[in-house]
């Protein structure tokens, strides 16, 4: 059985290109390095999920961030900086060095800075953003559990563990809203 992982066994795993569960602000996600196509891929096999998809990607800080985003207006920063670090996900233009495995061949990114204290140490420790999906197999209902992220991925040699922490006071997984249109995606 897969067991809790400290912060030093999660940042081994990363780099080592596996993938991880940790606690967000509503359920348990799955993440690994985004700059590794192979630790992204391995996500999209545990999940059983198409790439076309996109990811997010969570970060601890906004200058996580930075690099991903194309450039942007003074009054769009405001808007970001005014939910962040908070429980909202952006969609926003991503920058033109962001590769096409992270944004599922879009020109767009989903981003989030947490106040998640849990995801910021994690960020922290790992020096950058990492992919956040939830924490289940594709087309059920995310993992609010450990007991359900172990049921369901222990037995894959892709995934590493849980690091140790508890899920935040969110009832439902973030809001996500596009920056540019205005439009939501999810609504919470």
């Amino acid at each position: 059985m897969c067991g809790m992982m400290a912060l030093t066994q999660a940042v081994e795993a990363l780099h080592a290109e596996k993938v991880i569960a940790y606690p967000t602000e509503a359920v348990y996600g799955l993440g690994c390095d985004p700059q590794s196509e192979s630790a992204v891929s391995a996500i999209w096999q545990l999940k059983q999920r198409p790439a076309a998809m996109g990811l997010i990607l969570i970060a601890g800080e906004w200058q996580q961030l930075i690099p991903y985003m194309a450039s942007l207006t003074a009054e769009q920063i405001s808007r970001l900086r005014a939910t962040w670090p908070g429980a909202m996900t952006w969609v926003v233009p991503a920058a033109p060095q962001v590769p096409l495995w992270l944004t599922g061949g879009r020109t767009t990114i989903a981003l989030r800075c947490s106040a998640h204290a849990d995801v910021r140490a994690l960020c922290a420790a790992w020096g950058g953003a990492l992919v956040s999906t939830s924490a289940n197999l594709h087309g059920q209902l995310p993992c609010r559990r450990k007991d359900c992220v172990v049921d369901a991925f222990q037995d894959n040699p892709l995934f590493a563990g849980v690091v140790a922490g508890k899920l935040g006071d969110q009832a439902q997984p973030t809001p996500i809203k596009d920056l540019i249109t205005d439009q939501w995606i999810r609504q919470t």
